[in-house]
């Protein structure tokens, strides 16, 4: 099991009422699957998103990740766990606008303290995985969002990651490049790469192995 949550419920805080925005959530997913989450804005699929990539705790609940309970973890072990076993891919890229396409897929291997050599060596490995081994030198303007979106792609399986975690990839990409990602996501899952997306594009959606719904805070599978 790479991930499991076990009645996760969150609620926040505004003015003097509490709003609950995940309610008693059971979900688990296997090594090796590719997964989507699908949901309308609102239905509190990016606080989810958040939660299972640590980036946020659930008010009450449990959460495993590759064994680990995130769920009693401190911010800095957070951080660690977010560094060594996921690799996140967002909708707005998230390049460094004046770094080259390799220097920006070596930076979790800046954070995790690679040396510099092996550094470059698995960028270039990674690039080389999604088809830009001829784009290593180019800063993300001279690159197309597809491009630019595959970048992302090799900095976040860079770490050899767990679980691959994707928030809505295709949103700010054309139909063409948009398919050439969902391309290389089969890819990698092929591969073995564990891939969770997040979308509330349907035919996005589609291209996963496993569908789950979530509305109003709830979760339930779509058979």
């Amino acid at each position: 099991m790479i991930l499991e949550l076990k009645n996760i419920y969150k609620e926040y805080i505004q003015g003097k009422m509490s709003v609950p925005v995940l309610k008693n959530v059971d979900f688990s997913m296997e090594e090796g699957e590719y997964v989507a989450i699908m949901g309308p804005s609102g239905s509190g699929k990016t606080t989810l998103m958040n939660i299972i990539g640590c980036l946020d705790q659930p008010t009450q609940g449990q959460f495993f990740l590759d064994g680990e309970d995130v769920s009693k973890c401190t911010e800095n072990q957070m951080s660690d766990i977010r560094l060594r076993k996921i690799g996140f891919v967002f909708q707005s890229f998230h390049l460094l606008p004046r770094q080259s396409a390799l220097t920006n897929v070596e930076l979790p291997l800046n954070y995790a303290k690679v040396p510099k050599k092996e550094r470059r060596e698995r960028a270039f490995q990674a690039l080389e995985r999604v088809g830009l081994a001829d784009r290593v030198d180019f800063l993300p303007n001279q690159l197309s969002g597809g491009q630019m979106q595959r970048v992302a792609i090799a900095r976040a399986i860079v770490n050899n990651p767990k679980l691959l975690l994707a928030d809505e990839p295709t949103g700010a990409l054309d139909s063409k490049s948009g398919a050439q990602v969902m391309e290389l996501f089969q890819k990698l899952n092929d591969e073995g790469v564990s891939v969770l997306m997040i979308t509330h594009d349907a035919e996005i959606a589609a291209h996963a192995k496993r569908m789950v719904m979530i509305r109003d805070g709830e979760v339930w599978e779509k058979r």
